[in-house]
């Protein structure tokens, strides 16, 4: 019984350390995202979930949601420029149930035959983890040309 509540004991104290870790994460990352914001003078616009976004082109009124298949061409990139990603300009088809949280949320901002930019909170693209060529926690910038909205 006595091992049971030191179980308990530590589930909830890693649970609030990593808790900590994740607010602090996403306060790091805001900070990232306004300071691009201010150096490169945009006018964006804030989602509840950290996610900033700018419209350049508004489309027509055809837009997807979460469950939509869309066509987008897009260029990828860190806060510093670095490109880690780019469609060519016919785009890729894909749903929106199979990208990154911050293009599930942030694509349904743009209408179709518009165009603009999501910056992402590394929550809500590769996370902690990271993948092949993203390095963890890392804010991403993605420029967006939505193309066809199915």
């Amino acid at each position: 019984m006595k091992s049971f509540f030191i179980i308990i004991l530590l589930f909830f104290t890693f649970s609030r350390c990593n808790k900590k870790k994740i607010q602090e994460q996403s306060k790091t990352d805001n900070n990232i995202i306004l300071k691009y914001i201010t150096d490169h003078n945009l006018n964006a616009s804030s989602t509840n979930s950290g996610i900033y976004y700018v419209i350049n082109k508004q489309g027509n009124s055809n837009y997807p949601n979460s469950n939509s298949q869309v066509k987008v061409a897009y260029k990828g990139c860190f806060t510093n420029g670095s490109v880690f990603d780019q469609s060519d300009k016919n785009g890729i088809i894909f749903g929106l149930q199979e990208v990154i949280k911050g293009w599930t949320e942030g694509i349904p901002y743009f209408s179709e035959g518009g165009s603009g930019t999501l910056l992402i909170p590394s929550s809500l693209g590769y996370g902690s983890k990271g993948t092949s060529g993203i390095p963890e926690n890392s804010v991403l910038i993605f420029d967006i040309n939505l193309i066809d909205v199915y």
